[in-house]
């Protein structure tokens, strides 16, 4: 009677351990499976950076070449700058930047703008070049360390 006491708890144990083996056998795959689509994650933000880097890039070369008014292009970049993904810092690393930008972001433009009468439009205006004058010197610093940062991350990304 011991005798088969002694076979059926050996076969219990056999039965739960490979129970136990099939279920690390999953785990491991799930983890497996886990770390990959991280990977893959992060490769798409990284891949949706670089596009944005590199208009980023676009922009600041436009800017210094003065192709590109500094309004437009400070409301372009902040734009840009707050759509990246791996980046959260960009507003105290360029602060004059998304100073602009914020002083004219409420502005209308495109058809909005055409709707208002002159006056609006011309103090709209007056408001958008004084901050403009105001900030200038320190936007076109942030607009030069904005390209070496914007390729640097690019290099970075890419590797």
């Amino acid at each position: 009677m011991w005798f088969y006491l002694i076979i059926v708890a050996v076969v219990i144990v056999f039965v739960l351990a490979f129970y136990a083996g099939t279920l690390l056998m999953r785990l491991k795959q799930q983890k497996i499976a886990q770390q990959q689509a991280e990977k893959e994650q992060q490769q798409a933000l990284h891949k949706h950076d670089i596009k944005v880097l590199e208009s980023v890039i676009i922009i600041t070369r436009a800017m210094k070449e003065e192709q590109c008014d500094i309004s437009e292009g400070c409301w372009r970049l902040a734009v840009l700058l707050d759509s990246l993904k791996t980046s959260k810092t960009l507003h105290e690393k360029f602060p004059a930047i998304f100073e602009l930008y914020t002083a004219i972001k409420h502005m209308p433009i495109l058809a909005e703008r055409k709707k208002l009468e002159k006056k609006a439009r011309m103090k709209l205006d007056y408001e958008r070049m004084k901050a403009e004058a105001d900030l200038s010197p320190s936007i076109i610093k942030d607009i030069e360390l904005l390209l070496n940062y914007a390729r640097e991350r690019v290099s970075e990304i890419s590797k």
